[in-house]
């Protein structure tokens, strides 16, 4: 009985970290359809209570990222790489900070986001953000490795997508925006918007890091 209690201390705790991680990919994947919801709604009032709850889901994925870096505290056993864990909890936290800035943006500035180029660009952030929730819910088991590396693909694909949206809407925008204000405005949150899609390919890169060394 005393041997079993002390074996039960040093036993990974898998479970924790795949079940924390999954939690925050799905936090992520609701962000990018929450932003989705924002950038579709025409009414401001209505637009800031949905960029409301963007924020609150941000504060909710900052909590179970704090959980993973507390377990990691705890744990010397992990499922995989200390460093692979560290670095994919930053890499999804990192786009869910700048979900939550692209809504805060176009809540603040009051911009129109009917514009072309961020519908364009919130439907990309919502796919990758799909793509994201799909590859980190096969981490717990890696028996499917064709999904896992499908949703990376689709990922990369997806980003190089938003650079080719940001560079016309960008080249757009100053053809035809005759107020500067309004260049500036939409400029940045073209800018944090492509930088999402970037931040979703560094979280796939670090799943492929872990995927090759486990697979």
């Amino acid at each position: 009985m005393a041997l079993n209690s002390i074996m039960k201390i040093f036993m990974p705790k898998d479970r924790i970290f795949y079940s924390l991680f999954e939690e925050v990919a799905d936090g992520v994947a609701k962000m990018g359809k929450l932003l989705k919801t924002v950038v579709n709604e025409p009414n401001i009032e209505k637009r800031a209570a949905l960029a409301s709850l963007v924020e609150d889901q941000e504060h909710v994925n900052d909590d179970l990222t704090h959980k993973v870096f507390t377990e990691l505290g705890r744990n010397f056993i992990t499922p995989f790489d200390r460093e692979d864990i560290h670095y994919l909890a930053s890499a999804l936290d990192d786009i869910c900070d700048y979900i939550y800035s692209t809504s805060k943006k176009i809540n603040f500035y009051k911009v129109n986001p009917s514009d072309i180029g961020i519908q364009k660009l919130a439907d990309l952030i919502e796919e990758g953000t799909i793509q994201i929730r799909e590859a980190v819910g096969e981490l717990r088991n890696m028996r499917d490795m064709r999904k896992i590396t499908d949703a990376l693909v689709k990922i990369n694909s997806i980003e190089n997508q938003a650079d080719d949206v940001f560079d016309m809407s960008i080249d757009r925008l100053f053809e035809t925006e005759p107020d500067a204000k309004e260049v500036i405005k939409k400029r940045e949150i073209y800018q944090v918007m492509e930088v999402v899609t970037d931040k979703c390919e560094d979280a796939a890169n670090v799943i492929e890091s872990i995927i090759i060394k486990y697979s």
